[in-house]
């Protein structure tokens, strides 16, 4: 069986970030996603080549199980070993919770149309519990029930308020609701949601993904906006109706206020996750419009002002 070298394949150091490991898989994956490349095989197996080593990087537990295999296999290389013969099974069977660590895959597609068949041999041999195991797999005691990550799409507004979704899965329609302060990447698990092997039951991750809003940029539980005054409020100072996720707002503007000022409006951004009583903050950066024609007695009393500077 061939070693897979999957910081290779995201073209990232052994040493990468989390966060450097993110961004080069969401690189890649949109280059070569499906949607991208219709019709084209080498896309479509690079696509699942590029899932897989996300599957096991992305997730610090996998990746350290991975990097213990790694340094095993080149010090097993370096002695002289030739390729095909590295003793995966005893591997697995004596490495440190071998069979223990839990297996997360891309959606609900693979629940139902043999999707797992999408990981490659190796990936199913180091974590265990996928797929079709062949009888050296099957017979290992302690192998992991698989779990299944499924992105689902939401608003800013129902992240704000909290929602729902109904996903049908071993013949049930299981409703599950999304709390309020939900933000990309939290994770929502629903556990025992379909039937594994000999009678068990495995997991089901929902991972969220926020869409943006053209209103707000979100930052955490804050939220920024802006608003545009004319140069008059500017100097003289007035209020301004702000729209807050939660309705409008009307917002004091000090005389003398800067273009590029920015007002916070406390408690006005996203409920915090696990509190969601307690909410972030809305900051309203300030754009100021200057007037691009004057009436000649605007211009006039503009005159009169500059030169009693």
């Amino acid at each position: 069986m061939e070693y897979k070298d999957y910081y290779k394949i995201l073209g990232v150091e052994r040493k990468a970030s989390e966060e450097e490991i993110k961004r080069a898989y969401r690189k890649l994956a949109m280059k070569y996603h499906p949607d991208r490349n219709p019709d084209d095989k080498h896309a479509e197996e690079k696509f699942k080549e590029i899932n897989e080593a996300n599957q096991v990087l992305g997730d610090p537990q996998k990746r350290a199980r991975y990097d213990q295999l790694g340094d095993s296999y080149h010090r097993w290389q370096q002695r002289g070993g030739s390729p095909g013969s590295f003793n995966w099974d005893e591997w697995v069977a004596r490495s440190p919770g071998g069979g223990h660590v839990r297996v997360e895959v891309g959606g609900l597609e693979d629940l139902f149309g043999g999707g797992l068949g999408d990981f490659s041999e190796f990936f199913r041999s180091i974590f265990g519990g996928i797929g079709d195991m062949g009888s050296s797999m099957s017979g290992r005691r302690g192998a992991a029930i698989p779990s299944y990550q499924h992105e689902i799409t939401i608003s800013l507004a129902e992240a704000f308020n909290g929602t729902t979704r109904k996903i049908e899965l071993d013949g049930r329609r299981l409703e599950v609701k999304i709390p309020r302060g939900a933000r990309t990447g939290t994770k929502i698990r629903v556990a025992d949601a379909y039937s594994a092997a000999n009678g068990r039951k495995g997991d089901l991750f929902l991972l969220v993904q926020v869409t943006d809003d053209p209103r707000f940029t979100r930052q955490g539980d804050n939220l920024d906006t802006k608003v545009e005054i004319n140069l008059y409020k500017a100097v003289l100072g007035g209020e301004v109706a702000v729209q807050t996720i939660s309705g409008n707002v009307m917002l004091t503007i000090p005389p003398g206020t800067q273009a590029g000022a920015k007002i916070r409006l406390g408690g006005q951004g996203m409920p915090r996750l696990k509190n969601p009583d307690i909410r972030g903050d809305l900051f309203v950066n300030i754009n100021v419009k200057i007037p691009r024609q004057l009436s000649p007695r605007q211009r006039e009393l503009f005159q009169e002002l500059a030169g009693l500077q």
